[in-house]
C-alpha cells in the first residue's frame, strides 16, 4: 500500500521524498553500525545510501532534460512533457503551434517536499523511542519481582530483623560494580530471600541477598543468633576456612576468611536423582558483628567468580562500609 501511494505522487514530489528518507535512514544506520561494530547494519546502511545516490542521479537527469529539450520539439513549438515522446512534424504541413500548458514549478515542488520530509525526519529523530537510543549506560537489575513473600514467624518479633527484600535493596547499589573493580558492568540478577538459619527449627532469622555481575557475584546474609565474632573465629580455626584475618569495620570486630562454595547438579532426565554436592569456586568472605560490642549475630559478605578470580580485600571492606549502615544494629539487651 505504501509503495502504491508513493508511485502515485508526482515525480518532483516523489523523488525528493525518497532522497531525504534514504539519506536520513542511511546515515543513521551507518552511524549506529560504526559505533556498535555491526557489519550487518553497515551493509543495510550502505544499501540505503546507494539507493539515495541512484535517486539523486535520476533527478539530475530529469533537470538536464527539462533545461535542454529536444531540438525538433523546440523548432516545432511543441512543449514536451515528462515521460512523453516528442511528436515529429508531418512533411508538407505547416505545424500548428501547440497551446503551452502551464506546468507546476518543479523547483517549488521539490523544495516543499524536502521541507515536509525534513520536518518529519527531525520529529522522528527527536521523539523518544522513535529511533534507536544511543544511551548505553548500564541498567542494574531490580530486586522486586512484584510478588510478596510471606515472612516466617521468626521475623514477627520486635525489633523485626531486616528482610531479604530490604537487604537486596541495600546491596544492589548503583556503585556496586565500581566497588568490585568492574565499573563497566551492570547487575544481571538481583534477589533477596527471608530465610531462617538451618538446624534452628525456624527460630533464627537469616535473610539473604545476592547480586550477580558478569565477573563477580556478591552475597550478603545476616544471621540473628547469639554467636559472637570471637566465637566464630574459634570455630573457623577448626573448620576448612583459610586465610583467616581479623579486622575492624566501622568500629565493629570482623574477620576475613576463604572457603569454596557448593554447587549442585540436578538431573532432569531419566527419572534419576540429582548428582552429589560438588565443590564450587573459591569465595572470599568478610564477616562483621551486628554491633560494636559483639553481643551476638553477624553479617557475612561473600564474593566469588566462576573463573576463580577474587577482588582485593579492600573491595570487600568498601562494600561493607556501604552495606552495614543499611542494616540496623542489634539493640542492647
Amino acid at each position: 500500500m505504501l509503495g502504491f501511494l508513493i508511485r502515485r505522487l508526482p515525480f518532483w514530489v516523489r523523488e525528493p521524498l525518497l532522497i531525504v528518507l534514504g539519506s536520513v535512514l542511511g546515515v543513521r544506520i551507518m552511524f549506529l553500525a560504526v559505533r556498535d561494530h555491526d557489519r550487518i547494519a553497515a551493509g543495510i546502511g550502505l544499501v540505503f545510501l546507494v539507493f539515495t545516490a541512484v535517486r539523486v542521479h535520476t533527478v539530475f537527469r530529469a533537470l538536464r532534460a527539462r533545461r535542454n529539450p529536444p531540438p525538433a520539439a523546440v523548432s516545432a513549438g511543441v512543449v514536451v512533457a515528462d515521460d512523453v515522446a516528442p511528436v515529429e512534424p508531418v512533411t508538407g504541413v505547416h505545424p500548428v503551434p501547440a497551446v503551452a500548458k502551464k506546468e507546476p514549478n518543479a523547483w517549488g515542488q521539490a523544495v516543499a517536499a524536502v521541507a515536509v520530509v525534513g520536518a518529519l525526519a527531525a520529529a522522528l529523530w527527536v521523539v523518544p523511542g522513535a529511533m534507536p537510543s544511543d544511551d548505553k549506560s548500564p541498567q542494574p537489575a531490580s530486586c522486586s519481582d512484584g510478588t510478596q513473600e510471606e515472612l516466617p514467624k521468626a521475623y514477627t518479633r520486635t525489633p523485626r530483623p531486616v528482610t531479604g527484600d530490604e537487604l537486596c535493596e541495600v546491596l544492589n547499589r548503583p556503585d556496586l560494580a565500581q566497588l568490585l573493580g568492574t565499573p563497566g558492568e551492570s547487575a544481571t540478577t538481583a534477589s533477596g530471600t527471608s530465610n531462617t538459619a538451618p538446624l534452628t527449627d525456624g527460630r533464627v532469622p537469616q535473610p539473604e541477598a545476592e547480586v550477580a555481575f558478569d565477573t563477580y557475584t556478591v552475597n550478603v546474609s545476616v544471621t540473628y543468633n547469639k554467636l559472637s565474632i570471637d566465637q566464630y573465629v574459634k570455630l573457623m580455626k577448626y573448620g576448612s576456612e583459610r586465610d583467616i584475618r581479623t579486622v575492624r569495620v566501622l568500629g565493629r570486630p570482623a574477620v576475613f576468611s576463604s572457603d569454596h562454595t557448593m554447587q549442585f547438579q540436578i538431573d532432569l532426565g531419566g527419572g534419576g536423582s540429582g548428582g552429589p554436592v560438588e565443590q564450587g569456586p573459591l569465595a572470599r568472605t568478610l564477616t562483621v558483628a551486628l554491633d560494636r560490642d559483639d553481643r551476638g549475630g553477624y553479617c557475612g559478605i561473600s564474593v566469588w567468580s566462576r573463573s576463580g578470580a577474587l577482588p582485593n580485600d579492600s573491595g570487600l571492606l568498601d562494600i561493607a562500609a556501604k552495606v552495614l549502615p543499611g542494616i540496623p544494629e542489634r539493640p542492647a539487651r
